[in-house]
């Protein structure tokens, strides 16, 4: 969302963004407001130790009515599929407040998968007023669930604005990075959906540990979720293997600066799954289904699932096929030109000012 509210700021003549934040991971969360020097006017502070996605949900909805009805604002923009995406979009319909939806269009069409990413995005479809799909089948997506045409428009994601302006001030030596040994190939992880707590996870983490016991050259790099079902499986399965370095959170600096460092990427996240490619960086998805078919049909993306077996073989397919190798790197990103956020504000400017589509009854 960050090049979004800088968007937004670079007009002040016609805009005052007013960033509200859940609070949630403030950790993770004040690293990259400072990162794009954007202030945080309001807070919601939802974070409580093991809260379920009901009272992040129910947080939502008793206090950003009080936000809305103080800054009366134009309209509400909510990004992506979290519980805070929907809940956002829900208090915003509530007070008649006009809603756009960024990285509008994604879908599994797969009700537990992502749970619960999957029903926030298209509970947010219905309630948002416009649609900024990232690419052509997102926007596919949206027409076949009835939403008018006029209401969406195809933006590219913001995600790749964002890599490419931290991209160009980071380097690999960045000093953040752990110390790895020279020449060695480096395994970017993201790791911490959901669904895939439990049996899943771990083998996941087997998968990681013998790929690096197999490979004496390569070394693999996790930054850790906070979350504590995450947290166990990572340290009682990989803790203390050689050349297997785990870290706390990143900021988004150091991430792209990982990924600039990385052969390639193995996630279960979404957003990474179109940050790689812009770096030329395959993808290995440790998931069954993905919302991102786009970069699969592309080739800079692959589905792996979470068993252990292929996640070895499609990682050291990887390593040691070059042509397998030099089809995934040098596929073509299809997730936008880097200029999404400039797109998004353009066309929010001209349903307020009056050229173009106008939220239902106004």
């Amino acid at each position: 969302m960050a090049p979004v509210v800088r968007a937004l700021a670079a007009r002040p003549g016609e805009f005052h963004p007013c960033v509200c934040v859940t609070n949630q991971h403030r950790e993770m969360l004040d690293q990259v407001l400072d990162l794009f020097d954007i202030h945080a006017d309001h807070h919601l502070q939802v974070m409580t130790s093991g809260q379920t996605l009901t009272e992040i949900t129910m947080r939502v909805l008793e206090r950003l009515p009080a936000i809305l009805s103080a800054t009366r604002p134009a309209a509400v923009l909510v990004q992506g599929d979290t519980t805070t995406t929907f809940a956002a979009a829900l208090a915003a319909f509530y007070a008649r407040v006009p809603v756009g939806h960024v990285e509008a269009g994604l879908r599994t069409y797969r009700r537990d998968s992502p749970f619960p990413e999957e029903l926030n995005r298209q509970m947010t479809t219905v309630l948002a007023d416009w649609h900024y799909a990232p690419t052509d089948w997102a926007r596919d997506n949206l027409l076949r669930a009835g939403v008018p045409a006029d209401t969406i428009t195809v933006t590219g994601n913001p995600v790749t604005d964002a890599l490419q302006w931290i991209a160009d001030k980071v380097e690999n030596d960045h000093a953040a990075l752990p110390a790895f040994a020279p020449g060695s190939r480096l395994i970017l992880v993201t790791a911490h959906r959901r669904e895939n707590f439990g049996a899943p996870f771990d083998e996941m983490c087997q998968a990681m540990r013998t790929v690096v016991e197999r490979n004496p050259d390569v070394e693999l790099v996790y930054p850790v979720h906070l979350n504590p079902n995450v947290q166990k499986p990572v340290r009682r399965i990989l803790a203390g293997v050689p050349r297997i370095h785990l870290m706390p959170p990143v900021d988004y600096a150091t991430l792209v600066a990982l990924m600039k460092r990385s052969t390639l990427v193995l996630t279960d996240s979404g957003g990474i799954q179109e940050e790689a490619p812009s770096l030329g960086k395959p993808a290995l998805v440790m998931r069954d289904t993905t919302e991102r078919p786009e970069g699969v049909r592309a080739g800079t993306a692959r589905l792996v699932g979470t068993d252990q077996a292929r996640i070895v073989e499609e990682t050291e397919r990887q390593l040691h096929d070059p042509a397998a190798y030099a089809a995934m790197a040098h596929a073509h990103n299809p997730y936008g030109d880097g200029h999404a956020g400039a797109y998004i504000v353009d066309t929010l400017a001209s349903a307020l000012n009056g050229s173009g589509p106008r939220p239902a009854g106004s």
